[in-house]
């Protein structure tokens, strides 16, 4: 059973789908899986296919809309800062506590992609999150991300520049396009990307092409990896994908070095989005299944 419901985070509503198992006792609580999606996504895109996985094995499910995307307030839309869909993830892990179906001790996160990141974050600090499953998850450090490509790293930070001290003088809120046709500008460059979001944007007619320049701002200044040794005891599970060219498997494992038992690492020979689609979207979801069952 899926119903729409909705919980607030600063004074501003985020909707959702809640999902519950069939067969639910009275009085009966199970685990829970909230789902923090990825940059720019809102839950219309995957998430479904997912979330009906992990219901039909058991647990009950929340999938959202940060603050400022798809059917969740904000005003402007389209901006993206980690931190804020961290408090997001935080206020839907007090509002799915408070569940009568749910186990308020057995919460887990499950993140794809910058939302694996946010789940990784979120679990860091906060204990009620007892496991945590990111896929294709964008772990890095701002140094690693600038150490591929100093030269754009410092044309964009000029930019950036520009676009606060504009929007201190006059307010105004610019955008960029999130992914585009190859050599035109967008956040995230080159035609797979641009192929991929288009695809998925069949299924999300409220989804849209953009992010405000303060987003790449507060994204680029984001670091889910120096504390993720706080993560403990929380049982992280990560699932990167081995020819991702924007997130080198390499630096996943390195990741996982940091972080103590229980801990698993489970490399997908695909690149970023094939998890997206079926083989890898049904083995990434069994295997998220799985630890959740041992962990949960």
């Amino acid at each position: 059973m899926r119903k729409d419901i909705s919980f607030t985070s600063k004074r501003l509503r985020c909707q959702g789908w809640f999902y519950i198992p069939e067969g639910l006792a009275e009085g009966e609580r199970r685990p829970a899986v909230i789902m923090t999606h990825g940059l720019s996504a809102v839950k219309e895109m995957i998430l479904p296919n997912i979330a009906e996985a992990f219901v039909r094995d058991g647990f009950v499910v929340l999938a959202f809309d940060y603050r400022y995307f798809g059917e969740s307030e904000g005003k402007p839309r389209s901006q993206l800062f980690p931190l804020d869909q961290v408090e997001d993830a935080r206020n839907a892990i007090t509002w799915v506590s408070d569940q009568p179906e749910v186990d308020p001790q057995r919460i887990a996160l499950w993140g794809t992609s910058l939302g694996g990141a946010v789940a990784v974050y979120t679990a860091t600090f906060d204990k009620r999150v007892k496991a945590v499953v990111a896929q294709v998850p964008s772990i890095i450090t701002p140094d690693s991300r600038r150490s591929r490509n100093p030269e754009m790293w410092d044309r964009v930070g000029e930019l950036l520049i520009q676009d606060r001290v504009a929007r201190y003088k006059t307010g105004e809120v610019r955008y960029m396009k999130l992914v585009a046709p190859e050599g035109e500008p967008c956040a995230l460059p080159g035609q797979e990307a641009y192929d991929e979001y288009m695809a998925l944007a069949k299924n999300a007619p409220n989804w849209r092409n953009e992010i405000t320049l303060e987003s790449l701002e507060k994204m680029r200044e984001f670091d889910p990896v120096s504390l993720i040794h706080l993560i403990s005891p929380a049982a992280l599970l990560l699932i990167p994908a081995e020819k991702d060219i924007g997130i080198p498997v390499e630096s996943i494992r390195a990741v996982c070095e940091r972080v103590t038992e229980p801990k698993a690492i489970s490399v997908l020979p695909i690149r970023h989005f094939e998890v997206y689609a079926e083989p890898w979207l049904s083995k990434a979801a069994s295997l998220a299944t799985g630890w959740f069952q041992k962990y949960l």
